[in-house]
């Protein structure tokens, strides 16, 4: 249980970081926070392993996982978000 609590809790610290540093309107709350931050880690751990820096049982650091957070927070914008 505090396994799951710990993702929460870190994907809502990624998924903040990573709006804040990339400003702008975006539709959703908390969850969608959340779950950036989340699908950012496993995203940011992808691409580490894919450059060689982590090992295949290795998880992402906290700033691959904001990369990973700000990659697919783009995808997001230029998918659902439109310019009025």
């Amino acid at each position: 249980m505090l396994g799951v609590i710990g993702w929460v809790i870190f994907g809502v610290i990624v998924g903040a970081i990573a709006k804040l540093l990339m400003p702008g309107r975006d539709p959703g709350g908390i969850l969608v926070t959340m779950a950036l931050g989340i699908a950012g880690a496993l995203i940011g751990g992808l691409i580490g392993r894919g450059l060689g820096w982590y090992g295949p049982n290795q998880s992402a650091g906290y700033l691959m996982s904001i990369v990973g957070a700000i990659v697919l927070l783009a995808i997001y914008r230029a998918a659902f978000v439109r310019n009025a």
